[in-house]
């Protein structure tokens, strides 16, 4: 019983791990661009700025 009780309990963890990866890719997925954006401004300002 207790075995059965254990890999009841690793089936549980892989299950809330995967959702927790999924959910942080759908999370990059969706900011990726702005990230993007962001980077690409503030390269934008540091090159002026040593203009």
């Amino acid at each position: 019983m207790k075995k059965m009780k254990k890999g009841q309990t690793m089936v549980e963890y892989i299950l809330i791990i995967s959702l927790i990866a999924v959910a942080l890719i759908a999370v990059i997925k969706v900011f990726a661009g702005k990230i993007g954006d962001k980077f690409e401004e503030t390269g934008d300002k540091i090159e002026d700025a040593g203009n």
